[in-house]
């Protein structure tokens, strides 16, 4: 298994056959700058040419997590051993997608449990390497404020435990099914994770599968006044050589803790995307402000950067940065989230039974719900396991905190009101 992952580390600058850089580099804490030896084409009126399909859905099937395991410490890139468990998962996950009979002639299964081509992705991919996508801050994400807290942790979603739910502001914007927020939406979920990028002159697209297109402009218009804002943000973009920078600002600000609707406002981050703090209540305050980076490091990729500040929410800004992979054979579906939405619905319902029953002495109102798992961390990095371990087993001791429990921004469940 190691000779797969030596296979792994040297990255090409695509059409040249020289190496651009060793990837993962000798230094395993050290993260390099996104090469830019491969000179992408240019589109008809002179734009370096980004456009494709790009998924990310790799990322998340490889459970390569957001918030770095803290066995990693400070490195960015597992080890040779750590990355023989990753390929060992991927080639298990792979198999679920195997035909014809086995070695005793029986039928091997076809089922949805896993994840087609995932060995080859690993074999190919740097990224596959990577411990995180989060590379500030030794992979952690810096602590709330306490204005970030409070609202954290009074925050109202279909993900938070011991909630009673009434009314459509009681849930989240994705539950509502009309965004996943910005920056959550750029992170790969658990599905649907296609990119399609398009250009004209004077304009950058990017599509995403689920909830959300972005058509920016490349220009230096100011961004629009306060207070207008967007789910998505407003955008403007421009080049620095060979990569696309792109500045968001008036992102759609507000809580989960407000009952008027149109004060609320999706997390920056959202629980599908592993290893990201619980509940999708984080809050967005009108100083939020991201800067991203596209630089194409070969014909096939794209490493995307993004910085993330809210001096009002977090202590400190904090940068991911990911790969994309080109994939044009990849086919977007539509998602119709909002037509097929009746969950909405049946959480309230059955909500307002439970309350019913509460009030008649049926119940105490203290029975644990389904929620309660959503407190807690439930994807681990096949890096970080026992040998051979399989989905639900426990992560050994101090792999993700020092107490081998939990990570770093497992809490308690919010003091939800009404609870």
């Amino acid at each position: 298994m190691a000779a797969v992952a030596v296979a792994a580390v040297a990255m090409f600058a695509g059409g040249t056959g020289a190496v651009a850089q060793q990837i993962p580099p000798k230094d395993l804490n050290s993260l390099p700058a996104p090469s830019t030896a491969y000179t992408p084409k240019k589109t008809p009126w002179g734009d370096w040419d980004f456009t494709g399909t790009w998924p990310i859905d790799n990322i998340a099937s490889a459970h390569i997590l957001f918030e770095r395991p803290l066995q990693f410490g400070s490195r960015n890139w597992v080890t040779n051993e750590e990355f023989a468990k990753r390929m060992a998962a991927a080639k298990r996950s792979d198999a679920s997608f195997s035909t014809g009979t086995d070695a005793n002639g029986n039928a091997k299964s076809t089922y949805a449990g896993g994840t087609k081509g995932m060995v080859e992705w690993m074999q190919t991919d740097p990224f596959a390497h990577r411990t995180s996508m989060l590379v500030s801050n030794n992979g952690q994400l810096p602590p709330l404020t306490p204005w970030g807290h409070d609202l954290w942790a009074h925050g109202r979603s279909s993900w938070v435990p011991g909630q009673y739910f009434n009314s459509p502001a009681d849930f989240d914007s994705w539950d509502n099914c009309y965004s996943r927020g910005f920056p959550a939406s750029m992170f790969p979920f658990r599905y649907n994770n296609g990119i399609r990028i398009f250009q004209s002159p004077g304009y950058i697209v990017i599509m995403l599968e689920m909830l959300g297109t972005r058509v920016i402009p490349i220009d230096n218009a100011p961004h629009w006044p306060h207070p207008v804002e967007a789910w998505m943000g407003n955008s403007r973009a421009h080049w620095e050589g060979k990569t696309l920078v792109i500045e968001t600002t008036n992102i759609k600000s507000g809580d989960a803790v407000t009952y008027d609707l149109s004060k609320r406002a999706a997390s920056p981050l959202n629980m599908a995307t592993a290893n990201v703090p619980p509940f999708n209540t984080i809050p967005t305050s009108d100083q939020a402000h991201t800067t991203e980076r596209l630089t194409m490091i070969g014909p096939d990729t794209i490493t995307y950067e993004i910085t993330y500040d809210d001096p009002k929410v977090f202590t400190a800004p904090w940068t991911a940065r990911l790969d994309w992979s080109r994939n044009d054979k990849y086919k977007f579906f539509e998602y119709a989230c909002f037509e097929g939405d009746v969950q909405v619905g049946n959480y309230i319902k059955a909500s307002q039974a439970k309350q019913k029953q509460i009030a008649e002495g049926k119940l105490t109102g203290k029975e644990p719900d389904g929620n309660s798992r959503f407190a807690h961390q439930f994807d681990f990095d096949p890096a970080t396991m026992p040998e051979n371990a399989g989905r639900g087993t426990p992560p050994p001791p101090g792999a993700y905190s020092a107490d081998g429990k939990s990570p770093s921004w497992d809490r308690p469940p919010p003091d939800v009101p009404g609870r």
